[in-house]
């Protein structure tokens, strides 16, 4: 699954034919403070903002204001416009050197929810060195639910990505992930680990017991994947249901799993879950256990069930 990451700036370039007269609008402190005086009594009355390419255009410009008031004001304001407004936040997030407007921009898109900001959203998320407009981009990402899973997947999956943003992609997925349960389920058996750990987490973290069926089949094929890994995420996840009837006896075989931080993962999840019948189990893993900080937590999951 790839995701372009090729700019699409219709919506600006959209923007560009409409106002060109008003790209380079500054505004001074005293125009800043009276806008968004004149723009904060409107919310307030209820009253709808003007969503005019020039009144926009001074909006965008007061998001680099320094004053985070007076920003907060142009964003929610715009934010009351909607849609109309995307064109030009999105040749702010994309274009402007300052990078409070950048910023600004795209927390504001947030706001919108306009899935045809996404392409450029992507790409800011993508080309800004910024890390807080990367973090705002990708949280307008996650807002837009269904939709943002494919090339939140996109980003996991692309070997180009950096730690920060695929840590940024499995957040968003975890914000996704009670509104688009499907995308996540299909995305469980990709071929690609990151993806299937990502969307397992996502989906885990959603889950409070095992009394959906789908749910059950979802953890018991991760404690079975090829990846130590996803193995290690299941079991922690298992420990953390309000199920250990059924959780306790799908945990007691990975603590022989060759894997050391699985089998670590798992005496902890049998400690959390209260699970005394498994208390046989870990007295006989201690006996075998070669790594001496697993086995420190098997000993320690196992005076902790005694005393239950």
């Amino acid at each position: 699954m790839q995701v372009t990451t090729k700019p699409n700036l219709n919506s600006s370039q959209e923007w560009n034919s409409q106002s060109e007269s008003n790209e380079h609008i500054q505004l001074s402190e005293a125009e800043a403070s009276d806008l968004a005086s004149h723009l904060k009594e409107k919310l307030k009355l209820g009253e709808a903002i003007e969503s005019d390419p020039d009144s926009i255009s001074k909006m965008v410009a007061g998001l680099g204001d320094p004053r985070g008031l007076l920003r907060r004001s142009f964003s929610e304001s715009l934010g009351s416009v909607g849609k109309v407004a995307t064109p030009a936040l999105c040749k702010a997030m994309l274009t402007s050197d300052q990078v409070t407007v950048r910023r600004a921009a795209a927390k504001t898109l947030t706001l919108i929810g306009d899935t045809d900001s996404l392409p450029d959203l992507l790409s800011a998320f993508r080309g800004d060195n910024d890390s807080v407009v990367q973090g705002s981009a990708m949280g307008a990402i996650a807002a837009m639910g269904e939709q943002a899973v494919e090339p939140i997947l996109g980003i996991i999956e692309n070997r180009q990505s950096t730690e920060m943003q695929i840590g940024l992609a499995n957040w968003a997925l975890t914000i996704v992930g009670d509104r688009a349960p499907q995308a996540l389920y299909k995305a469980t058996t990709s071929e690609n680990a990151n993806v299937r750990k990502a969307s397992i987490f996502a989906l885990g973290s959603n889950i409070q017991t095992l009394d959906i069926e789908a749910d059950k089949n979802l953890l018991v094929n991760a404690l079975l994947d090829p990846s130590a890994e996803i193995r290690a995420e299941a079991v922690t996840l298992l420990g953390k249901l309000d199920d250990t009837e059924t959780a306790g006896p799908l945990l007691v075989p990975l603590l022989s799993d060759a894997d050391i931080w699985v089998r670590k993962n798992c005496a902890l999840s049998l400690m959390k879950l209260r699970a005394t019948s498994s208390i046989e189990a870990l007295q006989e893993r201690a006996k075998v256990e070669d790594d001496e900080v697993v086995l420190n937590v098997i000993k320690l999951a196992i005076a902790q069930l005694l005393k239950v």
